[in-house]
């Protein structure tokens, strides 16, 4: 199985998929290394980022899913996915691709932000990540999980509901 463990930026997702990974013993990979440079750049500056620039990131992570599903291996990679189209390119890239979509208000997705360190993405984009989302619909194959909460109660709920066997 691969799981995406989606959300906007700051949801937690890296720190989510870190730890779901090394529970299970799987590969790990985050979305903000498939970022071009050019889009790091661009956010960087506080640039929100497009669907054109979106696509080739989109299209490398879609890539990176196939192939391990293809070759049989279990990981865990993290992408925002804020809109369906996109959730449903990743989805598609194998049988076994399962996603686990982190809910949070933006308000406290503003708070994470503003407490990162180091990190390429300014507080000022919070803002337009949820202007470009759209909320996972329940025809969706995408489970929701609220964050808020410690990092460890969120991936002890998606290894339930998934039925996965930590290690």
């Amino acid at each position: 199985m691969i799981v995406v463990v989606a959300g906007v930026a700051g949801s937690g997702k890296t720190t989510v998929g870190e730890l779901l990974a090394a529970r299970l013993r799987w590969q790990f990979a985050d979305a903000d290394s498939f970022h071009p440079p050019a889009n790091v750049a661009k956010m960087r500056a506080g640039v929100p980022l497009t669907d054109a620039d979106r696509r080739p990131w989109l299209a490398a992570i879609v890539s990176w899913l196939a192939d391990r599903s293809a070759a049989g291996q279990s990981a865990v990679v993290t992408c925002s996915a804020l809109k369906r189209s996109y959730r449903d390119a990743l989805l598609a890239a194998g049988r076994d691709v399962a996603m686990v979509f982190l809910v949070i208000t933006e308000a406290q997705d503003e708070r994470r932000v503003a407490g990162r360190q180091g990190h390429f993405f300014p507080g000022a984009l919070v803002a337009s990540q949820f202007a470009a989302l759209e909320p996972p619909a329940a025809d969706e194959r995408v489970l929701q999980i609220p964050v808020g909460r410690p990092a460890g109660e969120v991936v002890d709920e998606i290894i339930e509901r998934l039925g996965l066997q930590a290690v």
